[in-house]
């Protein structure tokens, strides 16, 4: 995966930086894991606004991703690395030897052709899912299960990846891609190798319209609004609007907002760095 840089023949091309698509070999989804997807423009069920700065964008459809990983046992072959709207990672389409089809987050290296296998049997090899407990220290893994079969919640983002450390009694140490180091149950699954689209973080929308594809209205700062507004709003000229907090008079940057008696904090046992 790589980037390309535009020429700057308009002021939107002039800093945009865009992936090469280049991995991808399909153009369309399998419609058997396509469904619909709707937007809420960040209104509830009373059409009021609950959620700001959210609406528009252009239609998705869905690609339903199995996280579970739990065809044990049975050898699938990579049909097709597929671009994926709603996610920063490219997916892959598995066609399994009973004739199932599924989705997954597409690794660094997987190759169309490529045969992988998940469970208890299979090799520590990217692509492959396993228990914690089987995987080997210092493998480099990423979906990440919190609890047994609840399917992956942890290092999906495109690029990312963990590191299995260490064990202790039923436990996996894996220090996570913020720097926290936490416990996870070994029985747990996770898969081999680093989530896929690596140059994801250094692309550059180039204009504010791409935003809005994406379904992001403008945002505005609370220095630029009136007191009755924000707590950091009003004041002559550009006035920096004091301490930082958030709308409802929060401190933010540096407050600690988590909850000191968190049931996981016992599971943490190193924070991430700031």
């Amino acid at each position: 995966m790589a980037v390309r840089k535009l020429l700057p023949t308009t002021p939107g091309q002039r800093h945009k930086i865009i992936g090469t698509f280049e991995t991808i070999t399909a153009s369309a989804p399998e419609k058997s894991l396509v469904v619909g997807y709707g937007k809420s423009g960040g209104r509830n069920h009373d059409g009021k606004m609950t959620m700001r700065y959210i609406g528009g964008g252009h239609k998705r459809k869905y690609r339903v991703i199995d996280f579970k990983r739990n065809k044990d046992g049975v050898p699938a072959t990579v049909k097709a690395i597929e671009y994926d709207p709603n996610r920063s990672a490219r997916i892959a389409l598995l066609y399994y030897a009973d004739g199932e089809k599924r989705y997954i987050l597409a690794p660094n290296g997987l190759q169309v052709g490529q045969v992988i296998l998940s469970g208890t049997e299979a090799a520590p090899e990217v692509g492959n899912a396993m228990p914690l407990q089987n995987i080997p220290l210092g493998t480099i893994i990423h979906n990440i299960e919190l609890r047994p079969g609840q399917g992956a919640a942890m290092v999906r983002s495109a690029g990312t990846f963990a590191q299995l450390t260490s064990r202790e009694d039923k436990y996996a140490i894996i220090k996570l891609p913020s720097g926290e180091v936490r416990k996870v149950l070994a029985t747990c699954k996770a898969t081999i190798g680093t989530v896929g689209n690596s140059d994801h973080a250094l692309e550059r929308s180039g204009k504010a319209g791409r935003s809005r594809w994406l379904g992001r209205r403008p945002r505005v700062r609370g220095v630029a609004m009136n007191p009755v507004d924000h707590p950091m709003g009003g004041g002559e000229g550009r006035s920096s609007g004091g301490h930082p907090r958030s709308r409802k008079g929060l401190l933010a940057k540096g407050y600690k907002t988590r909850a000191p008696k968190k049931q996981s904090s016992q599971y943490i046992i190193e924070r991430k760095k700031k």
